[in-house]
């Protein structure tokens, strides 16, 4: 005959430690989530200890790889509005008018108006970095720049062999910002200015179907220029 063995009071865990095992386990759960599942997932690192596990910016890639796909997927854009009728023909009866009175002595004018001197020449930054690599299709890469708060930096980066997205963000301890996105761009220049001390940069990806050879360079104010 089989006897079945019926726990006792004392073999069976203890309200008290039922509830205790309970919330050891909630509060593992939520130092999992803050520490490694928001910054691997989402780029949120509120205690810097997703990026310094590398966590955060694999967060920041799955982010950028998401937003990529969405802006594919996105219809085209609608044709932007036709300025009102009336307005224009306003206008443009203003300036018809205006051209008929002045149009008999437009050509001596002319004639005698000086010469307009030609625009300065505005002179290119001496770069104080300047790095060169190769995109295949479908990869992507990120170089920052430390910088402190309000610093600005002068940058230009150019694409040979087709044309990339870019992502120009920056980011810190509980902080980041988008600057600027753009799809197919085949080079910019321009001037970044960090909006925080920490590290600000870019994010390219190629798209297309060969490999692309990017060079950028930058000067100004900042610590150093290193790949991410």
């Amino acid at each position: 005959m089989n006897t079945r063995h019926i726990p006792t009071s004392v073999e069976l865990p203890s309200s008290q430690q039922l509830l205790k095992s309970t919330f050891t386990a909630i509060a593992t759960a939520a130092v999992l989530l803050v520490t490694v599942v928001l910054p691997s997932e989402y780029a949120i690192d509120p205690t810097g200890i997703g990026r310094a596990l590398g966590l955060t910016e694999m967060g920041e890639i799955k982010t950028q790889l998401a937003a990529e796909a969405e802006a594919d997927r996105a219809a085209t854009p609608a044709a932007p509005a036709v300025p009102a009728a009336s307005a224009a023909q306003a206008n443009g009866k203003s300036a018809a008018t205006t051209a008929v009175a002045g149009l008999v002595g437009a050509t001596s004018a002319q004639a005698s108006a000086p010469a307009q001197p030609a625009p300065a020449q505005v002179a290119a930054p001496q770069w104080k970095d300047e790095v060169t690599f190769v995109l295949k299709p479908g990869e992507g890469v990120e170089y920052k720049l430390r910088m402190k708060g309000d610093a600005k930096a002068q940058f230009a980066w150019a694409v040979q062999g087709g044309v990339v997205n870019y992502d120009t963000h920056g980011d810190a301890f509980g902080k980041s910002i988008s600057y600027e996105k753009g799809r197919a761009v085949p080079a910019q220049t321009g001037e970044l200015t960090a909006a925080f001390t920490g590290n600000h940069g870019w994010f390219w990806r190629n798209r297309g179907q060969a490999d692309v050879t990017m060079t950028l360079k930058v000067a100004g104010d900042y610590e150093k220029l290193s790949r991410q």
